[in-house]
């Protein structure tokens, strides 16, 4: 049986902050499946709280469409989202100019 991919948040270096699907990670190069660019968020304190609880304020946070798949060339630390926090992001309606 094939194992689900994990739901991730990965922070980078210059690039800044995706959640999505970990496909693959080699050094520091991560490569996210539909991952969305987690661009300016409310309701977390911190991108750990992010992961864990999820935003307490959705309609405030600016995500947008997800991309179905990025390669990070700099990542920096890599969080295991919960599924709570997962569905949080996800209520989150993109957010397009």
């Amino acid at each position: 049986m094939k194992q689900a991919k994990k739901y991730v948040i990965v922070r980078t270096y210059s690039a800044g902050v995706f959640a999505g699907f970990l496909e693959s990670r080699e050094g520091k190069e991560v490569t996210l499946t539909k991952a969305r660019r987690l661009w300016y968020w409310v309701g977390a304190a911190s991108l750990s709280q992010l992961a864990e609880m999820g935003t307490s304020k959705p309609k405030d946070c600016k995500f947008p469409d997800p991309v179905s798949r990025i390669v990070l060339t700099e990542a920096i630390e890599i969080l295991d989202v919960t599924a709570a926090a997962q569905a949080s992001i996800d209520a989150v309606i993109p957010w397009r100019a």
